[in-house]
């Protein structure tokens, strides 16, 4: 192994399980598919929190959210905690953005030569009501999330297509440079992130008579966990999407902008065929989170189940075994040490205590079934924090002041059957609540959360000024 170039191509919310190598009978991905045959995919990917900004911070420093603190999103990453950017510049490796980032703001010392059209929380402030945890608000009222689903054309469909188009701008001039160094280049879509719009002919491609309904629907039956029962009573998205076809609409416009996002993907990676770098380039494919998409009768993400914690993972590149399907537990915390070291920056001192592994060298080695990967949740909607670890066969929630629940992903993938109230595995429970405390201490973790983000709130002037602030929907893209 020696250095290579690295691009970094990360969506936002895209569900694990909606891509055709992926096993999806009806979305079509066809460049993900592609690159998955060319590469290694991983099919126990996770992201150390289910929402935006934690996720993102976890990425940039290869920390988990209880180490680097960037709990929710008002609380984003300012370049204060060394990030896999800082390392490679401190190796002299060029490393440059295009697209989401979702950090603090710009102008912070993140860790980029070069950041174009860049995303950020909004006004370098963020969501500061998703804060007040501490009491709960009973609720935050209608969001706005789902006002408008269906055919049309959103600020976010020209944002990425804008980004495609400078992501191949860029690999062009790249080949044209004398600067025979390895580089590194992150580019940030925001699809299948809401809002759910996309332009007709890509919806077309999912009738709506074709679309099931979500599973385990409380209609039906299905009873959820108290600590997600509280959150749906603080934002029901459920209600904001409204009866059956309006489902349908959704989950068809969902996978809609997920062919919408591929083929901007392709796009990239057509540019990348057509340079003399594309034997020598790594290329990582995953996302922030996933998303719910009507399971439980809740959407967006924030909860703990696969549809919201699992992330897409495929990893191609002239060290990674070709046409693999590894499923060895990961996270989007191995995305630091993958970079780095692919780029030749080698692991710094500083780095020893990371609890990332390279990718690379995972695909390159045995599966290890009983790696253990952990998300944590802490931001808007929940009165207490929520810890999810998981190895390939049980994945287990703690809740704070709530029953915990464990699922095997071996004979129950869906995790429909809740095995914590059963008797006979009461070991495997107590087993894996000292994997979590190996871990953290999810008490203090959580009265941690709370107390900087009381400090944030009053920072602001209190709770009421707090909770009038910042926009319950999401971020602005730049005008392209």
């Amino acid at each position: 192994m020696g250095s290579r170039n690295v691009i970094v191509l990360l969506s936002d919310e895209h569900n694990a399980d909606v891509m055709g190598c992926a096993g999806h009978a009806m979305v079509q991905t066809p460049n993900l598919d592609a690159l998955a045959k060319k590469g290694t995919r991983y099919t126990a990917a996770y992201t150390p929190s289910p929402i935006c900004v934690p996720a993102r911070a976890s990425i940039a420093t290869g920390r988990h959210v209880h180490e680097h603190r960037c709990w929710d999103n008002a609380i984003a990453y300012d370049g204060r905690t060394p990030s896999w950017g800082h390392r490679l510049q401190q190796a002299n490796i060029p490393v440059e953005s295009i697209g989401k980032l979702h950090y603090r703001k710009e102008e912070d010392p993140t860790g980029f030569d070069r950041q174009q059209l860049p995303v950020h929380i909004m006004d370098g402030i963020g969501q500061v009501f998703g804060s007040v945890r501490d009491p709960l608000p009973e609720t935050i009222g209608k969001m706005p999330l789902f006002d408008k689903i269906g055919a049309g054309e959103s600020s976010y469909n020209r944002f990425d297509r804008s980004v495609a188009e400078l992501a191949v701008q860029w690999l062009r001039d790249r080949e044209k440079s004398q600067d025979g160094r390895p580089w590194v280049l992150f580019v940030g879509l925001v699809a299948p992130h809401f809002p759910l719009i996309v332009p007709q002919a890509y919806l077309d491609l999912y009738p709506l008579d074709k679309i099931p309904l979500p599973r385990l629907l409380p209609r039906d039956g299905y009873v959820r966990h108290p600590w997600v029962e509280r959150q749906v009573r603080y934002s029901d998205h459920d209600a904001a999407v409204g009866p059956d076809e309006r489902k349908r609409l959704a989950i068809a416009t969902y996978y809609a902008l997920t062919t919408f996002m591929d083929e901007q993907v392709g796009k990239i990676l057509a540019a990348l065929d057509d340079t003399r770098f594309a034997g020598d380039t790594t290329v990582v494919y995953s996302s922030d989170h996933g998303d719910n998409m009507g399971v439980r009768g809740t959407w967006n993400k924030c909860l703990l189940y696969r549809e919201s914690t699992a992330v897409p993972m495929i990893l191609c590149g002239p060290d990674v075994p070709a046409g693999k399907v590894c499923g060895t537990p990961v996270s989007l915390v191995d995305l630091y040490p993958t970079i780095t070291e692919e780029a030749g920056a080698g692991r710094h001192a500083e780095d020893a205590d990371l609890p990332g592994a390279s990718l690379v060298k995972l695909a390159n080695e045995k599966e290890d079934p009983d790696r253990v990967v952990l998300s944590e949740y802490h931001a808007i909607g929940s009165d207490s924090a929520g810890y999810m670890v998981a190895d390939a066969r049980y994945k287990y929630h703690e809740y704070v002041g709530y029953p915990p629940e464990l699922f095997d992903l071996r004979s129950d993938p869906g995790e429909a059957v809740d095995l914590a109230g059963k008797p006979e595995y009461r070991e495997v429970i107590s087993r894996y609540a000292e994997k979590l405390r190996a871990i953290l201490d999810p008490v203090a973790a959580d009265a941690r959360a709370k107390k900087d983000q009381a400090a944030l709130v009053a920072s602001f002037g209190g709770r009421e000024k707090a909770l009038s602030m910042g926009t319950p929907g999401a971020s602005p893209v730049p005008t392209v």
